[in-house]
């Protein structure tokens, strides 16, 4: 690897979780990653190394997934963004920014709602509302709906074009570049994920989500059509809109392209955001 990572694996009472951080410069609010369904975080690395090194990042394998351990029971997003702010307590970590893939996605929109007051910008790449939002084709909701891409190898070579489009349509090596870095914990916590998301949408509070917000959208994502993330801008008040011409996976697959947008949003601006400020003493 180009860029030094420090992996540690945290115990928050009893769950593992399996963390990496690539350190940067203070001058820079640390960016965490939330991932996307089944997947480990080495699947990220090629974005992180897209980003400017100054800036520190996290990431980080949730319940059941890579090198996290499993839990014996499900679990639900507002569950999760609980154990994420511990695991960044333990980190020593305070204010974040926030990038959610796909599923990930959903459990950053959960963060950001639950914790204001640690996350201080918030990136959202090929998500949605959950269950209120616009479905992709049955037939690729029901290649999701099993953990076999990240089980089998050869299976997700099969399938790539069809659940993720764009640039795997057009390129086959994609698929076995991407099948070689995935880390399967089994097939429990896989469904425990697909459990997390059962039922839940964000629909009735992303008008709460103050946050600026960058949402990003691949024009030829078979699993998000793009009009669940235009619901998403429309919905967050401080949200703005871009389109990536790419599928599902464009933050893996243009990461060189993606990556200079998502550092210019976060740079914007630099000072920490106050989320309830004080009022002055002369009432001004």
């Amino acid at each position: 690897m180009p860029q030094p990572y420090i992996f540690r694996t945290v115990d928050l009472d009893g769950q593992t979780l399996r963390t990496a951080v690539r350190p940067g410069k203070p001058h820079l609010t640390p960016l965490l990653i939330f991932n996307g369904i089944g997947a480990n975080l080495e699947l990220v690395f090629p974005f992180i190394q897209a980003l400017d090194p100054d800036l520190e990042v996290i990431a980080f394998d949730v319940p059941g997934v890579g090198g996290s351990s499993t839990p014996n029971r499900p679990y639900r997003f507002p569950g999760l963004a609980k154990l994420t702010a511990r695991m960044l307590d333990y980190l020593d970590y305070g204010q974040v920014n926030v990038i959610g893939v796909s599923w990930g996605g959903a459990l950053a929109q959960q963060f950001a709602y639950d914790y204001p007051e640690r996350c201080k910008k918030l990136v959202l790449a090929a998500t949605a509302a959950g269950a209120v939002m616009v479905p992709g084709k049955p037939k690729v909701l029901w290649m999701m709906a099993s953990p076999r891409r990240y089980v089998q190898p050869s299976h997700v070579m099969r399938i790539a074009p069809l659940i993720y489009g764009g640039s795997f349509r057009r390129d086959p090596s994609l698929a076995a570049s991407h099948a070689a870095k995935v880390r399967s914990a089994g097939k429990l916590g896989y469904y425990w994920q697909l459990f997390a998301g059962l039922g839940w949408t964000s629909i009735h509070w992303l008008h709460k989500i103050h946050q600026p917000t960058l949402v990003l959208a691949g024009d030829d994502d078979p699993l998000i059509p793009l009009i669940n993330m235009r619901m998403l801008a429309w919905r967050i008040p401080n949200a703005q809109l871009h389109i990536i011409d790419d599928g599902h996976l464009f933050l893996i697959t243009r990461a060189e392209a993606v990556a200079p947008i998502i550092m210019k949003f976060l740079e914007e601006e630099r000072q920490r955001a106050v989320m309830h400020p004080h009022p002055s003493p002369l009432g001004g």
